[in-house]
């Protein structure tokens, strides 16, 4: 039998409905949806490569991917849908940006529990 899972089956009844209760009004789907888009390496590159340099052109960014512009416009257009990145035009450029400081957060603590993670495991 695996170790990893209990060997009886013992439903705690009172940490379930707690969770359950505080679980019922929380965006699940919402959030799952950004972890989906960031899923896509194209997209983490395009968000680590914004958390670094702070705002791109994507021009710029296509350079980073080594991708043409019509697809990383595409994924940029993702992430902005998403609210995980910003934009804005200056002349005939459109800059991009994380949305803000909350998914910056999230995206350098995913790098920094991996780098933590590999060094445990080794």
């Amino acid at each position: 039998m695996p170790k990893d899972i209990c060997e009886v089956t013992c439903v705690h009844i009172d940490k379930v409905k707690r969770v359950k209760q505080l679980m019922v009004n929380e965006p699940i789907a919402e959030v799952s949806t950004i972890y989906k888009l960031l899923a896509d390496p194209n997209r983490l590159q395009i968000a680590y490569a914004l958390l670094i340099e702070e705002e791109l052109c994507v021009c710029d960014i296509a350079a980073i991917l080594e991708a043409t512009t019509a697809t990383t416009s595409h994924h940029l257009r993702k992430l902005y849908k998403a609210g995980i990145a910003a934009y804005r035009k200056e002349g005939k450029l459109v800059y991009y940006s994380l949305y803000d400081s909350h998914i910056k957060e999230l995206i350098q603590q995913a790098f920094v529990h991996m780098k933590e993670h590999s060094t445990h495991v080794s």
